[in-house]
């Protein structure tokens, strides 16, 4: 066996490309000579994981992070971690038995995924960024000295900011009919909101770095290259359908009603997530709150036109 790089949730949002940089970075760094990058999944048969398989120094396993273990982690050696938690009601005694077990274990380590920074405190009135508070607050405690950490808070992600006018898009251009346009935005507060990719390229470098004291115990903010409103959004959008949108909801959150309906979670904690835009709409998310630590690692470089492009294929 040999030192090991831990990547959990390696085909989901951001995890897929902190396995592609690795890859690619680990071939030239003479700083982690041995070191293998052992990449979780649920199935190592989804086409996700198997193009990952397919990359240089890269190994995949199906382990259910959750299940995780102190012993398996000394078994595959693992000294630095990446993980990307979901954002479950239970994410907090999940997300905290994995880093006790990397305590336990001797883990050297751990670069995670936390959400919006304006939004991760106590009184938060959305569930999930409370969370992320606690985790922060565990792992800031005395007890986990011996573990260096660091969470990376990113904004909105821009495949979900931009998910309902891709959709638009779309079938405009099929049936030539216009719905009601349903974006999440406001119309006017500017927003930074970052690929997954750009942030999964950050954790990647965070993860190579010879000596990550200078990091430990640091929270990150990541936003995009620049900020997007609604109204820009909404321009964006005629510009691809070559037609003037007829009529748009801005703040539109409806899609939180069928997240509710279909829970067997408390409706109430669950309803709550209603209130995770209030920050971006209040102006508190803009590309100029982006730590300078990620500037000078690896500034986020796809801007929302981008991300929609792709997202259409285009």
């Amino acid at each position: 066996m040999s030192p090991t790089f831990l990547i959990v949730g390696a085909t989901g949002n951001t995890g897929r490309m902190v396995v592609e940089t690795l890859s690619q970075l680990l071939a030239y760094s003479h700083s982690f000579p041995g070191h293998r990058v052992l990449a979780l999944t649920r199935s190592s048969r989804s086409s996700a994981a198997q193009t990952l398989a397919k990359l240089p120094g890269i190994e995949i396993a199906e382990q259910n992070w959750v299940e995780i273990t102190p012993e398996w982690l000394r078994k595959e050696e693992v000294v630095r971690a990446f993980v990307a938690p979901h954002t479950q009601t239970n994410q907090f005694v999940e997300e905290s038995t994995f880093h006790v077990a990397a305590l336990r274990a001797g883990v050297k380590y751990v670069v995670r995924i936390s959400t919006t920074a304006a939004n991760v405190r106590p009184d938060c009135d959305a569930y999930y960024p409370r969370s992320h508070w606690a985790i922060e607050a565990m792992l800031s405690a005395p007890e986990f000295n011996s573990l260096q950490w660091t969470s990376l808070q990113p904004n909105f992600f821009s495949p979900l900011y931009l998910s309902a006018a891709a959709g638009f898009i779309k079938k405009y251009r099929t049936e030539k009919h216009q719905d009601v346009l349903r974006l999440m935005a406001s119309p006017d507060a500017p927003i930074g909101i970052i690929d997954p990719d750009d942030v999964g390229i950050v954790a990647a470098r965070l993860l190579l770095e010879e000596d990550p004291t200078a990091h430990n115990k640091a929270k990150y903010v990541l936003n995009g290259p620049q900020d997007i409103t609604g109204t820009q959004i909404v321009k964006m959008v005629e510009e691809h359908i070559g037609a003037k949108v007829e009529n748009v909801s801005f703040k539109d959150i409806s899609f939180i009603d069928g997240m509710v309906a279909a829970t067997q979670e408390s409706k109430n904690v669950i309803l709550s997530i209603k209130h995770a835009p209030e920050t971006g709409w209040e102006g508190k998310c803009t590309a100029s709150t982006t730590s300078k630590e990620v500037l000078e690692l690896a500034a986020p470089k796809r801007t929302p036109a981008d991300v929609l492009k792709t997202m259409l294929g285009e």
